[in-house]
């Protein structure tokens, strides 16, 4: 039997868009210097300059999604696109497409589903501290509450295998995607990894489309439903702990005057504190009975990640040595 070559797994780059129109021709023509067999994905975002023009122009396949917000773009980019590696960064410039062979290197050497570009210098862009600041604040929390896999969840440059994108449930809608992501991966206990690489500063005349402060209430946010739907227990138990102190903190005054005169004066009080008890009682309940439902969902996540192929070349390989095969076994022998 004649030895089949093995195919190289096809990668697309994936980069969403909105008003990039001064970094994108840019960024399409170094992502084709650095990997010249990816096919270059650029899905415009509304933009409201010549982004998809540009984009088109040096040579990448452009798609429009009218739904506003990073999320909803990752959302129908991954819905879309079938490759076997995927790669996703901005359109902004500040990820070196240079650094994009070494990602899918680390993604295929370490047999990761997902890698991640930490960002050195981050704390640098555009000099704006609030970003800084918030960057460390939800890293930390991250860990805390989600576990530390990662030490940069909001990084944008990261690499996936087929596995990891088919089988993520994307519900974000903005720039909390991420997060999203890096929970799916620790809740899941994919394998994943990271690499440090330069985060580059914009070029003059393009401008963050973060928000200090209404994105980051928004990461809040998510951060809650996150834990609420994969933590349940963890989430009801700390508003039942919260509750309940408060209703002691009502009880035992109107408990002391009870046991010093044998009379409750206070009743509005006490039937207060009564209900916020039954209300931290409720909460843990509620907890109780979420805990076993999520983990039945985590479960029926894991098997259909597990019931996608890593990566479609390995089948394709399977049929050529098996065609390979029949060929040589119909093939008369020379003794014959």
């Amino acid at each position: 039997m004649s030895a089949m070559p093995k195919a190289e797994p096809s990668i697309a780059v994936l980069l969403p868009c909105y008003n990039e129109e001064t970094t994108i021709a840019d960024v399409v023509g170094r992502f084709r210097e650095a990997l010249p067999s990816a096919a270059i994905y650029v899905y415009d975002n509304n933009s409201s300059d010549l982004t998809a023009l540009r984009a088109r122009a040096a040579g990448a396949i452009v798609v429009r999604e009218p739904r506003q917000g990073k999320g909803n773009v990752v959302r129908r980019m991954f819905a879309d696109v079938e490759a076997e590696i995927y790669l996703m960064a901005d359109g902004d410039g500040t990820y070196a497409p240079e650094d994009a062979p070494q990602l899918i290197n680390t993604l295929v050497t370490e047999r990761a589903d997902m890698v991640v570009g930490t960002r050195r210098g981050v704390t640098d862009d555009a000099g704006r501290a609030g970003h800084a600041v918030g960057n460390l604040l939800f890293n930390g929390l991250y860990k805390r509450l989600f576990g530390r896999d990662f030490t940069d969840i909001f990084s944008g440059y990261r690499v996936f295998t087929r596995r990891f994108v088919k089988s993520f449930p994307a519900v974000s809608g903005g720039f909390e995607i991420e997060t999203e992501m890096s929970v799916h991966a620790s809740q899941l206990k994919l394998p994943v990894s990271e690499i440090a690489l330069d985060y580059g500063r914009r070029p003059e005349g393009s401008s963050s489309k973060l928000s200090t402060y209404r994105d980051g209430a928004k990461i809040l946010w998510m951060f809650a439903m996150l834990l609420k739907e994969t933590q349940p227990m963890r989430f009801f138990g700390m508003l039942a702990g919260l509750v309940l102190a408060v209703s002691l903190g009502f009880m035992t005054p109107v408990l002391i005057e009870y046991a010093q005169t044998g009379l409750v004066p206070r009743m509005p009080t006490w039937m207060l504190s009564i209900a916020l008890l039954l209300l931290s009682m409720l909460l843990m309940t509620t907890g109780l009975i979420l805990d076993s439902v999520s983990r039945g969902r985590a479960e029926q996540k894991r098997i259909f990640y597990l019931s996608i192929p890593l990566v479609r070349s390995d089948r394709r390989n399977v049929t050529a040595i098996d065609e390979a095969a029949g060929a040589d076994a119909r093939r008369p022998s020379r003794a014959a």
